[in-house]
């Protein structure tokens, strides 16, 4: 269609328009092989010259945006440091960091002190709350890393966190190594997982950002860095900057594991239990292959401290191809993932009942709000159909109507810990800015 038949387009009859646009489509057919070629080669090349230019946009981005250098990571501000780790979280590599954040927790139940307290509590290894237990963590966990650091949000979810650990920490159940070793995975599982997995590598400046950004909760939840070489030092002696602080965890973690993660039943039980949730969104004939590539996943030392058998030859086979051929699709031919499509979990307002929601969710709609569109829309028919609920089912049971920070946690918690927890935030307020934590 020329310059001048666009310009009239207006003018055009409909039926003329849509005469034209047939005889097109028909002389299309006898376009041969080598004008298809002529054409497509060219338009390939300028996709792949535009794919490869943007692939690391982002990574260009943030490094024009926090200049900081090894010389100048110390000067790193949490919130700087929140920042960074977001743009990872929702629109590098959402989906492996996700999956880093679950099996993160997953991973602790690889040491017998942690499983076999989740145990006695049955808050994990009973069905009947492991999908809420799950539900409340994920709530707890990613509200103070969805909002900024120095936000009432994310001071309320530290104190909510903190108050439900401290009676476990205070009479010893929860032991202080157990809670760092927690933190750790936090820390560095994604790392892991995105160096593993993902297309691309992270910079020492996006590894700084989640050493900062932990190092700071982990001062906000009141965890003990002694087990660490810097940790007992004050001043310029002690942890340079999120990323030596993150080295010297990271060989802590190792060391912890190879002491502490032994095969236990309660291990297995509790595994066992939060698989059922990892698997659950999948069809029954699939269970076998989900709970597979969650052994797959496991590297030797945490698969035998499950107890739980390595996959056969044919599944890791299949599952490492899949991952392969997903990293360099998205290397070499996908484009970044756009402000608009960003994994963002939360509501970023209450209700006017001071209420949030979640909007995205896996398998079962704990805190979604049962609007049109989350039970009728598109989505919705594939879950009917998987036999899956939606939010509103069964009355009550999923908690459509959204939840505040301060009563997220066990039935037995709910109501309790406000004035701990405005202790907590007091101090937050005073003590947690944004600023830099070294």
């Amino acid at each position: 269609m020329s310059k001048v038949q666009i310009v009239q387009l207006k003018d055009i009859d409909v039926k003329q328009l849509a005469s034209q646009l047939v005889g097109y489509l028909r002389k299309s057919k006898n376009i041969s092989f080598k004008q298809y070629v002529s054409y497509g080669l060219p338009a390939l090349f300028l996709y792949l010259l535009i794919q490869g230019r943007l692939r690391y946009s982002r990574a260009r981005y943030l490094k024009n945006k926090y200049p900081y250098t090894r010389d100048t990571f110390w000067r790193m501000t949490d919130h700087d440091a929140w920042e960074i780790q977001k743009n990872i979280l929702q629109l590098e590599f959402p989906f492996i960091s996700l999956k880093a954040l679950q099996f993160a927790l997953f991973r602790t139940y690889g040491i017998p002190t942690i499983s076999s307290l989740l145990a006695k509590t049955t808050q994990f290894s009973d069905t009947a709350t492991s999908f809420k237990r799950y539900a409340d963590t994920a709530v707890l966990i990613g509200e103070f890393m969805a909002f900024e650091p120095s936000s009432l949000r994310t001071h309320e979810a530290i104190a909510r966190t903190k108050f439900l650990h401290t009676g476990y920490r205070k009479s010893g159940k929860i032991l202080e190594d157990d809670m760092l070793y927690t933190l750790s995975l936090f820390a560095l599982e994604p790392i892991r997982f995105i160096e593993t997995y993902e297309w691309r590598n992270l910079t020492d400046l996006e590894k700084c950002a989640i050493g900062t950004y932990w190092k700071s909760l982990g001062d906000a939840l009141a965890i003990s860095y002694e087990g660490l070489p810097s940790g007992a030092k004050e001043g310029p002696s002690g942890f340079r900057d999120g990323l030596h602080w993150l080295e010297e965890l990271n060989a802590w973690s190792q060391a912890y594991e190879i002491t502490n993660m032994k095969p236990s039943a309660a291990n297995k039980e509790v595994a066992d239990k939060t698989t059922d949730v990892l698997v659950f969104a999948l069809p029954r004939f699939l269970e076998p292959v989900g709970i597979a590539f969650v052994s797959f996943i496991m590297d030797d030392r945490l698969r035998k401290a499950m107890m739980y058998d390595s996959p056969n030859k044919i599944y890791s086979t299949i599952f490492s191809s899949i991952l392969q051929t997903r990293k360099y699709f998205l290397r070499y031919l996908a484009l970044p993932r756009p402000f608009y499509m960003r994994y963002d979990v939360f509501t970023a307002e209450p209700d006017e009942r001071g209420r949030n929601f979640i909007k995205i969710w896996d398998a079962v709609p704990y805190y979604v709000k049962p609007t049109l569109w989350n039970r009728w829309g598109p989505a919705s028919w594939l879950k009917r159909v998987s036999g899956l609920p939606l939010p509103g089912d069964e009355g009550d049971k999923y908690r459509p109507e959204g939840y505040q920070t301060s009563s997220v946690g066990p039935r037995y918690f709910e109501g309790k810990g406000v004035t701990q927890m405005e202790e907590t935030k007091a101090n937050l307020r005073r003590g947690r800015t944004g600023g830099c934590p070294f």
